[in-house]
């Protein structure tokens, strides 16, 4: 299972502080605190307290990991992630000092790692003050102006730095939250206690609609093209991203999908779960 966590912002009024779990390019909200975007202090114990309602809650046998932007890295975080037997996969910046396992010096990554297309992935000691011991993740791909650096405490040859993308759907769900889906934005709540109980109900019907369109998804075959005769104006005008990139999210397909079983009255589908076969799969040493 993947989670995402990242703090999204309504206003100047509030900030909501989310952890989802990331399926088929979108996200579902499991755990958020709504606090007033004005509120001074650190976010710490806001987190802290949505990591502890976890404790028993995800079968220990289950493989998790906890991603998160380089903006919100911290060792409490990295260790909190820990404490609910789960993986971090946390990205940081290229200033950071890091030595290898096997070499005696610190180095700044900016310095060692200067080039794209470079991937890495290595055991060593992590920050010059308070070392800590982990795994380093590195991947630049080629017309990006900076690289991936994700810490993580998965051995490097059971972990890939490519598995960082899934942190980018959480972006979608706030999305969906949003201009893209049940439009929180237009909301004239300011009360931090309402919201959170509002987001209960956006949470539920998250679940839904992606229940729903992530079935659907699964009946659809990745490209139709093969069977349409060579010469068809669909092959000459598509271009070679469409074969393989999703055109319709799984959670507009559910809201279609519901909308019309609302519209002709028919009975109201409830779907179910279906992840990517092979998309995020942990090798077992």
């Amino acid at each position: 299972m993947a989670l995402a966590m990242d703090a999204t912002q309504l206003k100047d009024f509030l900030t909501v502080l989310v952890v989802s779990v990331v399926y088929r390019g979108c996200a579902i909200p499991i755990a958020w605190r709504v606090l007033p975007k004005t509120e001074k202090g650190s976010w710490k114990q806001p987190w802290l307290d949505l990591f502890s309602g976890f404790q028993g809650v995800i079968p220990e046998d289950w493989s998790v990991l906890v991603m998160a932007d380089r903006g919100l890295y911290a060792r409490w975080l990295f260790e909190a992630i820990q404490s609910c037997h789960w993986h971090p996969y946390l990205r940081i910046n290229r200033k950071v000092f890091f030595r290898p396992q096997d070499e005696k010096e610190f180095k700044a990554l900016y310095q060692v790692f200067q080039q794209e297309g470079c991937v890495w992935a290595g055991k060593g000691m992590c920050f010059k003050t308070k070392p800590l011991e982990v795994t380093l993740l590195v991947q630049w791909e080629e017309g990006y102006k900076e690289p991936w650096l994700v810490l993580t405490d998965l051995m490097p040859e059971t972990a890939r730095p490519c598995w960082y993308g899934l942190r980018a759907w959480i972006e979608c769900g706030f999305k969906h939250i949003k201009s893209a889906g049940w439009q929180w934005q237009h909301t004239r709540m300011r009360d931090p206690a309402r919201a959170n109980r509002f987001w209960l109900a956006l949470a539920v019907a998250t679940l839904w609609v992606l229940s729903v369109g992530g079935q659907a998804d699964t009946n659809i075959p990745v490209c139709s093209l093969e069977a349409l005769p060579e010469n068809h104006i669909a092959r000459r005008r598509s271009r070679k991203a469409a074969s393989t990139s999703r055109l319709l999210s799984s959670f507009q397909r559910g809201r279609l999908i519901l909308l019309t079983s609302f519209i002709a009255q028919r009975k109201l589908p409830l779907g179910s779960f279906a992840p990517s076969l092979g998309l995020l799969k942990i090798p077992t040493l």
